[in-house]
């Protein structure tokens, strides 16, 4: 008989006798220990999802669930952070400060870094400017291209050298380029405000034709008005086979074409007659004006005398710790409450609604894992010093202005003392010219970094991006620039515990690294105006640079 049949086999019912309540035992009663809520609530989840029909119920649930959260629209920003950070997620730079600071001060091993840190820059041997220049007669033009260069100087900058080189590929003449006004950067400068135009005609005239004005006879068939003129809305990294193709038909039956915006319009990766126009226009025609050029080298040489304990030698440093710049990063420093205020105020000052989306979900500590967080004046001044280079050592200060510059200037001041700006260099007088013009503050800037002994660099963008070509261009296809891996900073910054000789050995790791990488071959990904070698430069063989070392 199964055990759970009640009915006996016989089909009768037969019940037996219940047992004396003498000789029945009694078992102790138990009662099971209480369930909090929680408990209660998970086992009765459990079972209800072990049942068959629990799935089927619970199943809509889980997928609209997965599905909001693959397509980011629940909001997990306000969440409060988790109780562990991931190594690398918080700023504790200022702890490790504190706690390198006497070790550093007491550290009287610094060698003369400066002098040293290019000492194995030319292994493969060193490289020089070459770039053709035709010296032939140019056709008759096809026609003419407008453009308007957007962005900040540096952008701008390649959407001139773009359109030099489109326009010598389709045989047009360049029309000056128009500087577009950025509602940001705010400058009204025109191209001759900036840039020598005179010597930019003259250093293309066998290359390109370059004119000032279209002539009057083909403007009146639009009314003498440029925003009449065809526009070509022209995909980022087009070919050269794109312009031949579609833009040259036009261009030949209008007679003049318009192109806006311009920045980026045309391929890394070009045939070698492209290039050589992209490295003509770069690094020879394009010079700044005379009042720029004047006092750019006045910086120079006084951040030269400056520097008389070093050999004239000094390094320059392009700070983004502006407020815009630390706002758009969203990450989070050690400003408190007011740095939050600041910052909710500042993007929604720049980018309107951008970051406050319904949805949007930012992870700031993700953001500095990753090394996308603008290093502070604090992180560069130990990084600098972990590299060898001592208190004597003159620096010069590319930058806006500092977000809490007080408060964040001074531990860098501390630690480098002779430290330099364009505002501390120069008197009121020599500078307002200049003070409302932020491209042309920029071009200053970009000549005092040119010329010195070390750049580094700490955010990356156009300015960085010209200047490591440049650089290469001037001094043997080396950069002598130091770019820090930022992940690995976040994770070093992350150790207030870390001793100074530890510390220090892993900033050398880093400045050995930008030694290594300070020569480099272009690949089709990469742009001539920060590889430009080979499309602009040529390898020196050993006799030629022993006779260079002999003429000078």
């Amino acid at each position: 008989m199964h055990a759970y049949n009640r009915v006996p086999s016989s089909g009768q019912s037969s019940p037996s006798a219940p047992s004396s309540p003498r000789l029945r035992s009694k078992p102790a009663p138990r009662f099971p220990a209480p369930k909090t809520l929680p408990q209660h609530l998970a086992s009765q989840f459990l079972s209800l999802l072990l049942r068959r029909q629990g799935i089927f119920l619970f199943a809509p649930l889980i997928y609209i669930s997965a599905v909001l959260f693959y397509n980011n629209t629940l909001d997990f920003h306000n969440l409060p952070p988790p109780h562990y950070a991931p190594p690398g997620s918080v700023y504790r730079s200022p702890q490790l400060y504190a706690n390198l600071r006497p070790q550093m001060a007491s550290d009287n091993s610094n060698a003369d870094a400066i002098s040293t840190i290019w000492r194995n820059s030319y292994k493969g041997g060193e490289w020089r400017p070459c770039i053709d220049k035709s010296s032939r007669g140019l056709p008759e033009s096809n026609g003419y291209i407008y453009i308007e260069a957007n962005g900040g100087l540096n952008q701008q900058r390649t959407s001139i050298c773009n359109a030099v080189a489109v326009a010598g590929f389709l045989n047009a003449t360049l029309i000056i380029p128009h500087f577009h006004f950025h509602s940001i950067w705010r400058d009204p400068s025109k191209f001759s405000d900036i840039y020598d135009e005179e010597f930019f005609v003259k250093t293309l005239a066998n290359d390109v034709r370059v004119v000032d004005k279209v002539p009057g006879l083909i403007m009146e068939r639009f009314d003498h008005n440029m925003t009449n003129v065809y526009n070509f809305r022209i995909k980022a990294l087009s070919s050269v086979s794109y312009y031949r193709g579609t833009v040259l038909p036009k261009m030949v039956e209008e007679q003049i074409i318009r192109i806006s915006p311009f920045a980026n319009r045309l391929s890394f990766d070009a045939p070698p007659a492209v290039q050589r126009l992209r490295c003509l226009a770069n690094y020879e025609a394009l010079r700044f004006s005379n009042p720029i050029l004047s006092l750019g080298q006045t910086l120079v040489a006084r951040m030269k005398d400056r520097s008389a304990n070093n050999s004239g030698k000094y390094i320059s440093v392009h700070l983004r710790y502006e407020e815009d710049m630390v706002a758009f990063s969203c990450c989070i420093y050690d400003g408190g409450d007011k740095e939050k205020i600041d910052m909710d105020a500042a993007r929604e000052r720049g980018w309107r609604g951008k970051f406050t989306k319904r949805g949007k979900v930012i992870h700031p500590g993700a953001i500095r894992i990753n090394g996308k967080c603008p290093l502070t004046p604090l992180e560069v001044g130990l990084m600098l010093r972990g590299m060898g280079f001592g208190k004597s050592t003159s620096i010069y200060l590319a930058s806006g202005k500092i977000y809490d510059s007080e408060r964040h200037m001074k531990p860098l001041l501390e630690m480098f003392p002779l430290l330099q700006t364009k505002e501390m260099l120069t008197s009121h007088e020599e500078l307002a010219p200049f003070q409302n013009y932020s491209s042309r503050m920029a071009a200053i800037d970009y000549t005092v970094c040119l010329h010195s002994e070390v750049f580094v660099t700490t955010q990356g963008g156009n300015f960085p991006h010209f200047l490591l070509g440049h650089r290469r261009f001037l001094y043997g296809g080396h950069s002598r620039t130091i770019r820090p891996d930022k992940r690995k900073l976040a994770l070093l910054y992350d150790n207030p515990n870390i001793g100074w000789k530890s510390f220090k050995r892993q900033m050398l790791n880093v400045r050995a690294h930008s030694d290594s990488k300070g020569i480099e071959i272009k690949r089709p990904s990469d742009s001539v105006y920060s590889v430009p070698c080979p499309d602009c430069m040529r390898r020196s063989n050993k006799t030629e640079v022993l006779k260079s070392s002999l003429a000078t």
